[in-house]
């Protein structure tokens, strides 16, 4: 009898392409838990900030967030992850992940680090053009993402630059460019990629 295996999504692409509502479409047609890094880490993200002089809503230059404190995030919603797998709940991470895209190993390390239990990988490439973007991130108005607007060109230019080549996952892109993402699409994509390749060799953990 064959095994079915919980899935993990890790839905990434630049803030304000649309990674959460495409997280939680995925979440709801797959039946899997959703992870929001944001959610799950900001209460003590912000008073680790606080405590360290810094401004709670200054991440993408602030070298003690970076260094200190989005290592905590990750190993966190990575920890809350392994306890969904070892219940047989698929997950949905809404995480940017950007600064570990460069490591192609990277999957395989968290892997082992966090005691993943076997799992079907796949990394949701959210795309969205740049002026939609810019649009979205204005929209919505967040402290976090006054640094990203009022260097836009820096920011865009390091996103297109920073892209995602883990191994061991299956890699699908979401075209969120429709005023309604229609989820249907990606699931039907992901149908027919597993239909036409085999199972990704190495995901287990012994």
């Amino acid at each position: 009898m064959t095994t079915i295996l919980p899935r993990v999504f890790f839905v990434i692409g630049p803030a304000g392409s649309g990674k959460s509502s495409v997280s939680r479409l995925i979440a709801r047609q797959f039946g899997a838990a959703y992870i929001d890094k944001d959610t799950a880490t900001i209460r003590f993200t912000e008073l680790l900030l606080k405590l360290n002089n810094s401004d709670p809503n200054e991440r993408d230059n602030n070298e003690f967030y970076q260094t200190t404190i989005m290592p905590l995030e990750y190993a966190s919603i990575l920890d809350l992850t392994r306890d969904n797998l070892m219940a047989g709940n698929s997950v949905v991470l809404d995480a940017p992940f950007g600064k570990y895209f460069p490591d192609e190993d990277y999957l395989a390390k968290i892997r082992v680090r966090h005691d993943w239990p076997e799992a079907e990988l796949v990394v949701v490439h959210v795309k969205l053009a740049g002026e939609a973007l810019r649009a979205r991130l204005i929209a919505r108005g967040y402290p976090r993402d006054e640094w990203k607007l009022a260097n836009w060109e820096t920011f865009w230019s390091g996103a297109q630059a920073n892209s995602c080549h883990w191994s061991g996952a299956r890699h699908l892109e979401f075209d969120n460019s429709a005023a309604a993402a229609d989820v249907t699409v990606f699931a039907a994509a992901l149908a027919a990629d597993e239909a036409r390749s085999l199972p990704v060799q190495g995901q287990g953990v012994s």
